[in-house]
């Protein structure tokens, strides 16, 4: 299984990018988002998601953790496959996206191509209580990037260390997202180890 993918961006397709990694060119399906952000020639990290088929093996990348987890929850929902998930992850950042689905906005998510009202109350109603991000406002333009920037760091680590997105948001949702990444991640462990 392949985990992440580490090269540059040789070629941008209408739904891919090709990560060039030693020599050996990685079809990677990414959301628009994904692909407007990478640049021909730079180097960048996808985490992936093998996605295998009888008549193809497909991969499906993105730069966060948080975004990987959150295209796993998608497709956990029965009805959405990778390519609708991917087509949700488009509408915006992830944060965006989590916090339409936690406040049931069904009207924003269906904004996502292909995904119709029923689809989209289905992942509302399976995902609104494991996205985290209550009360939080769904935004699409550039948010203060500092502070998206910290919270993805610490979640990211959260993640890795192999706590689910919604144990990790809860962790960190009263720890001022101002602090270093660090600073966050030693004591949103110290929350979860006291519930436990």
């Amino acid at each position: 299984m392949i985990a992440h993918l580490n090269g540059h961006v040789a070629e941008k397709t209408n739904q891919a990018i090709i990560i060039d990694v030693a020599g050996i060119g990685y079809e990677v399906q990414v959301s628009d988002y994904e692909r407007e952000a990478a640049k021909y020639g730079e180097t960048i990290k996808l985490y992936t998601y093998h996605h295998i088929r009888e008549t193809a093996h497909e991969l499906f990348g993105f730069s966060t953790l948080t975004a990987k987890q959150l295209f796993e929850m998608l497709i956990s929902v029965s009805g959405v496959g990778p390519r609708m998930a991917l087509a949700i992850l488009s509408l915006g950042d992830v944060e965006s996206i989590r916090s339409g689905i936690a406040l049931g906005n069904s009207a924003f998510i269906q904004k996502a191509n292909g995904v119709g009202k029923r689809i989209a109350q289905r992942i509302i109603v399976d995902l609104k209580d494991k996205v985290g991000l209550p009360g939080a406002q769904p935004h699409l333009g550039e948010a203060n990037e500092s502070e998206n920037t910290h919270r993805d760091d610490a979640l990211d680590a959260l993640l890795a260390l192999g706590y689910s997105l919604q144990d990790a948001n809860q962790a960190l949702s009263n720890i001022d997202a101002n602090l270093d990444a660090q600073v966050r991640i030693r004591r949103a462990l110290q929350v979860i180890s006291s519930k436990h």
